[in-house]
């Protein structure tokens, strides 16, 4: 099976990448509590990580994908983990459109997550995903470590948080400790924050 190599996402490679998150996070416990309806589901989070995206290439993020759009991850660097002013403007629309009940739950997530961030310089994995038929192939590890190359270049550490507990052993392998854990109150998911040190700690 050949290594997948990654590459850079396109702007016309938004609409399926899009689909593609919306699959790989479909039963993901913070989008199942922040859109409970599986129907409704599919859609509202094809349309948000649409945006997601836009906003993401938009910032200059480090947003990369296979040759066959097989896997998408989204590194932000030191200068840009933190959302903007601007960002919250280009996301409200897609935001909005999740409901009032996805929207008070994601500022309350926000304020759990964004307090707890590492303050210090480090490269932000925020996003990674691998199309559930194309799992196993090593589409997650490729994306992981080409962001980790571009850290390990900088001197840096990595950061990142999963709210799926068997993800921990998958990011463990790649480095990443867990720094610490949290449950989002009101009923929401558990959350493992993990830390990669800088390449010569």
């Amino acid at each position: 099976m050949p290594v997948p190599v990654p590459r850079p996402v396109s702007r016309d490679e938004v609409g399926p990448l899009s689909a593609l998150l919306a699959r790989a996070f479909h039963e993901d416990p913070i989008w199942a509590w922040l859109q409970p309806d599986p129907g409704r589901r599919p859609r509202k989070l094809e349309k948000f990580f649409a945006a997601l995206l836009r906003n993401n290439l938009t910032r200059g993020d480090l947003v990369l994908t296979t040759e066959d759009l097989a896997g998408v991850a989204v590194w932000r660097s030191p200068a840009t983990w933190r959302e903007t002013n601007k960002d919250v403007v280009r996301l409200t629309p897609a935001t909005l459109r999740m409901g009032p009940r996805a929207v008070r739950r994601l500022l309350r997530l926000a304020r759990e997550v964004e307090p707890r961030h590492p303050r210090e310089h480090h490269w932000y994995l925020a996003v990674l995903a691998s199309d559930p038929p194309a799992q196993g192939r090593g589409i997650g590890s490729a994306l992981i470590r080409a962001g980790l190359e571009r850290s390990g270049h900088d001197g840096l550490p990595a950061y990142l948080e999963t709210e799926t507990e068997s993800n921990v052993a998958f990011y463990s392998r790649h480095g990443f400790g867990v720094k610490e854990t949290l449950v989002v109150p009101g009923g929401g998911p558990r959350l493992w924050l993990l830390w990669r040190p800088e390449p010569h700690a």
